[in-house]
């Protein structure tokens, strides 16, 4: 586990602490379980949204997160209900993960009335307010200025609250986001940037596209401390996310998080992924597979059965048909809905 980020002085450099050690977080058996079984809700909803996109269920782009469930799953366990979240477009983890209702998810993804954006947002566009999860976004970099913006709110309204702020490699090397860095370390807004660095942007690989690839200092010429955390291991990612939630509640401003993870399908649906070799996906999948270290963990080291957690995947597996069923079931959005929600009048 990483040290502790060190409170920033005028007169010096933010703490950048790179660490692949395993996590020493303690964290309770029920917690391991709850957190077994979140990633395995989101691993079996992502394939089940395949099969329906396959199926010519669901149109437009879909982005899978398969392989990346220890990021959000540790992030978000680290998190209260006062904080908010904001994402790119390969969003469906991060809302269930918010404990947003994977019927009301499903149902955007297949574009049914019953969606969270009534159907018309589809899953790059998604929102609940009520689990204060702000989207999905399809542009590349621009969840950075929203979380900025949703920070300054936190800050602003003193709820006690802060945002969790995910974009992924490719993303991070967008204008924008430094801008947004300069603004959230000069006015220390309680943030926290979150890297899902997945080794590849659309298709290329960080080393092609990043001059320094160690994305965790990038925040470092504007006083913003940063860490490298391995992803495939969502006990070090809770402890990280634990930590760096400590140091921003604090006040002493934005953190950020470079989180290494691997996704395993192609960046959208529609990428055949040819940029990279099989045995290199199968590397991950078989010997570094973040669902598999954790159900390692819980049979060696706390004695969990092999039946307990069958039962816990097929109580996942139920939930997953059934939210699909429930899609499958659920009317398509009437024409008018193509005018509404288009302009809100100001009060």
């Amino acid at each position: 586990m990483a040290k502790t980020a060190s409170p920033k002085k005028k007169s010096e450099k933010p703490a950048l602490v790179k660490s692949d050690k395993k996590s020493g977080a303690k964290l309770a058996l029920a917690d391991l379980k709850k957190l077994y079984e979140d990633m395995l809700l989101i691993r079996r909803f992502e394939e089940k949204a395949g099969q329906l996109y396959g199926m010519g269920l669901i149109g437009g782009f879909c982005h899978l997160y398969i392989g990346q469930e220890a990021v959000v799953s540790g992030v978000q366990h680290a998190m209260t209900d006062k904080d908010s979240v904001v994402t790119t477009y390969r969003d469906h983890g991060h809302m269930l993960s918010c404990g947003m209702d994977p019927k009301g998810i499903m149902a955007e993804l297949t574009g049914r009335k019953d969606g969270f954006s009534r159907g018309k947002g589809g899953s790059m566009h998604m929102f609940s307010t009520d689990k204060k999860f702000y989207g999905g976004h399809g542009i590349v970099g621009a969840s950075v200025p929203i979380g900025a913006g949703l920070a300054f709110a936190h800050k602003y309204n003193e709820d006690g609250g802060m945002n969790c702020c995910y974009y992924g490699d490719g993303a991070a090397n967008q204008g924008q986001v430094y801008e947004t860095y300069n603004m959230a370390a000069l006015w220390q807004l309680p943030i926290l940037f979150i890297i899902e660095n997945n080794e590849y942007a659309m298709g290329t690989s960080v080393k092609r596209h990043h001059s320094s690839p160690a994305l965790y200092t990038h925040g470092e010429p504007f006083g913003i401390p940063g860490k490298q955390v391995n992803g495939m291991d969502v006990t070090e990612v809770y402890a990280a996310a634990v930590e760096a939630a400590e140091y921003i509640r604090s006040g002493k401003g934005p953190m950020l998080l470079e989180v290494k993870t691997y996704r395993y399908r192609g960046h959208s649906m529609s990428d055949p992924a040819k940029y990279r070799s099989k045995e290199e996906v199968d590397s991950y999948k078989s010997g570094n597979d973040c669902i598999n270290n954790l159900r390692e963990l819980l049979i060696s080291e706390h004695k969990v059965k092999e039946d307990e957690l069958k039962d816990i995947d097929k109580k996942v597996k139920d939930r997953v048909n059934e939210a699909a069923e429930f899609a499958k079931e659920s009317p398509e959005p009437d024409a008018s809905e193509l005018w509404t929600d288009v302009l809100t009048e100001a009060k």
